[in-house]
């Protein structure tokens, strides 16, 4: 199940609200009733792998016990953390990348003679386990580090399949969330305003902006480089970069509004990435707690900063490697970390390096550099394979003239999205107090309105909407 989904909107969302808040007063019994509710929200998709989440949980609740129970008898805590984080790799490795490193190591074993002894395996990729695996990860190395403490198994549950952040983040971690379940929480009609406003927000984003744009545009240049031209696929890079920052943003909106619903809290996840001056900059406001898990439990481990100046590109390099890697088992994803390792590393040279007294670059031309640096990789990262991806750069750089698909429809989408992204983040909190102040009658068709309207204006319409949903 999606969120922008009548399923989810019409069914799924009412009928929660409506057990959690009209129904049981304690507190256990609502995380009870948020568990089953969210399993029944990823069960939808396909309720074989809610036996997976169970596992996964009840693995890092346990390594979590033993760890702390070696901390408390004055031991190392690094054979249970071991145990829990190959546990969680390789729940993610098996059904994330067992097909990929199967299909590199098939052509050397067909030279030996063994490539008809390949097992050949159907392995359906659960929806949100690179972000489970992270989160239980997280936790296990909190646990290590003292701080935080051991959850109950409940709580763990909860925190690991909570449907809001299930699908695609934010990485909420259990220092954060977990306080907040042994709390009953209390709703005000701010958080409930601001809620609803973030809900529509994301929604309008998603089905509006970042739909349109990828089925008008971006899908179409990418499919078939060689048959666009030049402008066409300089506009498709474009989409693409405000297309991937409203669709996920729009999930991150609409998980920080769910749970807000709910009486939790989730921290922002997108601060204007695309005005960054700096890639280093870019990944402190783009997806970031992705950014914040890769250095607080890969780069810090690493090494981070201690040592020399290659060393610490190193660490840089290797990071974003292997978070692009964790994107997905693809050639371009691992060149579009090698892309953002290899600027960061640049970067971290250049700030060792300059000359004293080297002006710094204006800062409209910095952000319009690495916007193109991120551009760039995003052509990578879109491209299904790297034969696709040199395509697109061969064509683009041809720059045969003529537009074939941009229209000044999609045009606009990519300058509305764009306004979207530096909108002020004030705004929206504003808003929300304002709204507030609103009779909950009013309150509540005004929502309603404003999710109609967003669905009506898919452009193509309402009918192909129902047709499509059902």
């Amino acid at each position: 199940m999606l969120f922008p989904t009548l399923d989810f909107g019409l069914f799924f969302l009412p009928v929660l609200l409506l057990v959690w808040t009209v129904g049981l007063a304690s507190n256990e019994w609502r995380k009870i009733i948020l568990l089953l509710a969210s399993w029944v929200f990823y069960g939808f998709w396909d309720w074989r792998f809610v036996a997976l989440l169970i596992a996964s949980a009840a693995i890092n609740w346990g390594c979590a016990q033993a760890i702390q129970r070696r901390l408390d008898d004055g031991h190392s805590s690094q054979p249970w953390l071991g145990i829990g984080v190959a546990a969680n790799l390789a729940i993610l490795g098996f059904f994330k990348y067992f097909g990929f490193f199967l299909e590199q190591l098939a052509p050397i074993l067909a030279r030996a003679g063994w490539g008809r002894d390949l097992p050949v395996l159907e392995i359906i990729l659960p929806v949100g386990i690179s972000f489970f695996t992270f989160q239980g990860m997280s936790y296990l190395i909190d646990i290590a580090r003292r701080q935080t403490a051991p959850a109950s198994f409940l709580d763990i549950t909860l925190l690991m399949s909570f449907f809001p952040h299930l699908v695609a983040g934010p990485i909420v971690r259990a220092s954060h969330l977990v306080p907040q379940f042994k709390a009953v929480p209390r709703l005000t009609r701010g958080m409930v305003a601001t809620a609803l406003i973030l809900i529509c927000w994301g929604l309008f984003k998603k089905t509006v902006v970042a739909s349109e744009l990828a089925t008008g545009l971006v899908d179409k240049t990418f499919f078939d480089p060689s048959a666009q031209t030049g402008l066409d696929l300089a506009l498709g890079a474009y989409g693409y970069a405000v297309q991937i920052y409203c669709d996920f943003s729009a999930y991150s909106d609409m998980a920080v509004g769910l749970a807000a619903l709910l009486g939790y809290r989730f921290p922002r996840n997108f601060d204007q990435p695309y005005r960054a001056t700096s890639l280093q900059d870019f990944w402190r406001r783009w997806h970031i707690s992705l950014s914040s898990w890769l250095r607080d439990y890969l780069y810090i481990s690493l090494g981070g900063n201690r040592g020399g100046v290659w060393f610490i590109c190193r660490n840089l390099m290797i990071t974003m490697l292997l978070g692009g890697f964790w994107h997905g088992a693809k050639w371009t994803f691992l060149i579009w970390g090698a892309l953002h390792g290899g600027v960061l590393a640049i970067e971290r040279l250049w700030r060792e390096w300059r000359p004293e007294g080297f002006p710094a670059l204006p800062k409209p031309i910095a952000i319009l550099i690495i916007f193109h640096i991120v551009v760039a990789g995003w052509i990578f990262f879109r491209a299904d394979t790297l034969e696709g991806a040199l395509a697109y750069f061969s064509q683009l750089s041809a720059f045969r003239p003529g537009l074939t698909l941009a229209s000044p429809l999609l045009c606009g989408l990519i300058t509305l999205g764009l306004a979207i992204h530096f909108t002020p983040p004030t705004l929206l909190p504003a808003l929300g107090r304002r709204v507030a102040a609103w009779p909950a009658p009013v309150l509540g068709l005004a929502v309603g309105l404003a999710i109609l309207l967003t669905d009506a204006m898919r452009f193509e319409g309402v009918a192909a909407f129902i047709y499509y949903q059902f």
